[in-house]
């Protein structure tokens, strides 16, 4: 059966006290609405239809692409939120999945289960129940002594004999879609002015129809996001399930409980992740890599048999058997050829270092391309701003450049040439040449041999 997919994301989100809506907040680095997307998208095989409010430009913009917008000017309830979708989706659809933006965790498996148990029921729909120790405002569900559903009772509304009632109801729902569409519009007002998507369960009830569940027991499917301690129980959970998911795929992660890995990393087998090291964007790391422990990597490539130790990296590439760190800090546009090696305090940015090369600690190299097997001695610093522009430092292969030396750019730096410590070089300096000095001047010239 063709089923199609229906999210509600068109709440509030007051109690969040947030001037970002409430779906967009980041869940392990991407907004918790993409996990809603991508779970029904996977299983439908289809672009969900989102249901959103009125001024919703920028979750719109955000998840442009992923999924077929659908607007509720007046927010009145749930069950008036699924009408909006009725043009959309009348005639076009065997089955309608229905769930909550705000329940990012839940499984593509657990609405596949949903899909295809609703596919086999006579009845007009499917529930997903939970049976977990908390019951963080769900509704309970009613069953008579033969174990049939017989409604939904709201918590709020619920007796102290009813509270006690352990089967939830987590609020997603396969519809048949004819009995969808025609029972919609028979729903009740409430005293809230609004139509609840409950109350199909107990109109389903009074036509003498047959409702089936899906229950699950995984305590974190069921986190609904209405507050920031909701956010962060739920990003617990989450990166839970990636650690184990990448401990599973072969990574060693000594403990996970200490680190954030987003969900859109990559990791290599046998690579190993120390606490405390928070992994971001999309990030690529290779086979048998050393990371952390207190390392931030946020959009970058690192390549096999890496190893970075207490260390930020951005926007960063690093090839094979790169070492940086500890305390390096590699900003945008750094990138890190196969056997570099980067000490302690270093700092590159927009800079490419060829194979080979070693960047002493307290240096720093900003708009440069430095030769392969150049060695970059403590404390040097390509003086690459004026105070209105940047400029280009050339170093060429096999260079030695003293400690604290002052590369002052646009500047460049021949093939074999060495500078002495506490040099300031403004002026280009040929191959296989030697500058000393304050301003620099080329004092002898070299045997390749030297």
């Amino acid at each position: 059966m063709k089923c199609e997919a229906v999210l509600l994301a068109a709440g509030l989100g007051t109690r969040m006290k947030s001037r970002l809506p409430k779906v967009l907040h980041p869940l392990a680095g991407v907004p918790m609405v993409d996990w809603s997307i991508e779970a029904c998208s996977q299983a439908t095989k289809k672009k969900p239809y989102l249901v959103v409010g009125p001024e919703s430009e920028e979750l719109q913009r955000q998840a442009d692409g992923r999924c077929i917008f659908i607007e509720q000017t007046e927010r009145l309830g749930t069950g008036h939120a699924v009408m909006q979708a009725h043009e959309s989706l009348e005639g076009i659809t065997d089955l309608v999945l229905v769930a909550h933006a705000d329940l990012p965790l839940l499984r593509t498996v657990t609405f596949e289960r949903l899909i295809s148990r609703q596919s086999e029921n006579a009845g007009p729909l499917t529930i997903l129940t939970a049976e977990v120790p908390e019951s963080r405002g769900f509704g309970r569900v009613k069953r008579d002594e033969s174990g049939k559903i017989r409604g939904i009772i709201e918590e709020l509304h619920a007796t102290p004999e009813e509270r006690a009632i352990r089967e939830l109801n987590v609020g997603a729902y396969v519809f048949r879609a004819d009995w969808l569409w025609e029972n919609l519009p028979k729903l009740p007002l409430s005293l809230k002015g609004e139509y609840y998507l409950t109350d199909m369960v107990s109109l389903a009830v009074e036509q003498g129809n047959a409702i089936e569940s899906v229950s699950i027991t995984s305590q974190d499917e069921v986190i609904g996001i209405n507050t920031r301690e909701h956010l962060a129980e739920a990003e617990h959970a989450v990166r839970m399930r990636i650690n184990r998911r990448w401990m599973d795929e072969g990574v060693t992660i000594i403990d996970p409980a200490t680190t954030y890995i987003d969900l859109d990393v990559v990791l290599g087998q046998d690579t190993v992740i120390f606490p405390n090291t928070h992994l971001e964007g999309a990030t690529r790391i290779g086979e048998d890599c050393r990371i952390g422990p207190n390392s931030i990597i946020r959009s970058s490539v690192v390549g096999n048999d890496s190893r970075i130790e207490a260390s930020v990296v951005e926007g960063a590439t690093l090839e094979e058997d790169v070492e940086i760190g500890p305390f390096a800090h590699l900003r945008a546009g750094a990138h890190l050829c196969r056997g570099v090696h980067m000490g302690n305090f270093g700092e590159v940015k927009n800079s490419r270092l060829e194979a080979g090369v070693k960047l002493g600690h307290f240096s720093y190299i900003g708009d440069a391309h430095i030769g392969e097997n150049t060695n970059i001695g403590a404390g040097t610093v390509t003086c690459n701003f004026d105070g209105e522009n940047k400029h280009h430092t050339e170093i060429g292969a096999d260079v030695f450049i003293g400690s604290d030396t002052m590369l002052v750019a646009p500047l460049k730096i021949g093939r074999g040439s060495r500078t002495g410590a506490g040099s300031v070089v403004t002026k280009d300096v040929p191959d296989w040449s030697l500058a000393a000095g304050v301003p620099a001047r080329v004092i002898r010239k070299l045997d390749k041999h030297d």
